[in-house]
């Protein structure tokens, strides 16, 4: 990112994120969990999936399996396995999301005395957590802000208001942390998230209707990123 485009896009952001806070003063996540061990699978079973398909899994799930060594028993036999795969089955992509499951909740308790680690390098250690996962628990179930989570909303908002030249999300949050100030971190994906999902979806809207777009008019022709 060169100086001008650095300046240019810290003075865009700032504006668009006061405009974010206006429509979603205080918006939170919405995934349904009771602790931090629900919060981590809840998370692992978005991926690819929506937090409104992850809670009607949950609603169960959680009532089946209430503790940690609930999850490392459904690890025990294949037919456990089966079973828990099944459970689990709605969220997409479930034998690989088991398997990280499963084996997260044994290095939870044999590595980290059954507590859901509270560093982002430990969490990084737990099977199908990445950044993304990782600085969603950190912030939610221990207020530590360790970095900006990048999902696919985060990358369309990204795109379209110009903030950065990358479409991943690993270099993405390394620009926007450059962006934003660090209070701002954990709020900004969920007004982000917010945002695309109640007022600007990836689809043609009616953009005079969005606050944001008159900040940066370019936007009201740029839906989906490629």
């Amino acid at each position: 990112m060169t100086p001008k485009k650095l300046t240019e896009r810290k003075e865009r952001i700032l504006k668009l994120d006061r405009a974010l806070k206006k429509l979603y003063p205080n918006p939170t996540i919405e995934l349904n969990f009771s602790n931090t061990l629900e919060l981590l699978i809840a998370v692992q079973l978005s991926a690819q999936s929506t937090d409104k398909n992850v809670n009607k899994i949950t609603e169960k799930l959680f009532k089946k399996y209430k503790t940690l060594d609930d999850y490392v028993h459904a690890g025990k036999t294949q037919k456990n396995i089966n079973e828990f795969e099944q459970d689990i089955f709605a969220s997409g992509f479930y034998r690989a999301k088991a398997k990280n499951i499963l084996r997260a909740v044994n290095i939870i308790k044999n590595e980290f005395g059954g507590e859901v680690p509270r560093t982002i390098e430990e969490l990084l250690k737990l099977p199908g957590v990445a950044r993304k996962t990782a600085t969603v628990v950190l912030a939610t179930a221990f207020g530590v802000v360790a970095g900006i989570t990048v999902d696919t909303h985060v990358i369309r908002f990204v795109q379209r208001y110009d903030l950065s030249d990358f479409k991943d999300a690993v270099r993405i949050e390394r620009d926007l942390i450059q962006l934003l100030p660090k209070k701002e971190w954990s709020t900004f994906t969920h007004r982000v998230i917010h945002y695309g999902r109640y007022l600007a979806p990836a689809r043609a809207y009616d953009t005079t209707k969005d606050p944001l777009v008159k900040i940066y008019p370019k936007a009201a022709n740029k839906f989906r990123t490629s």
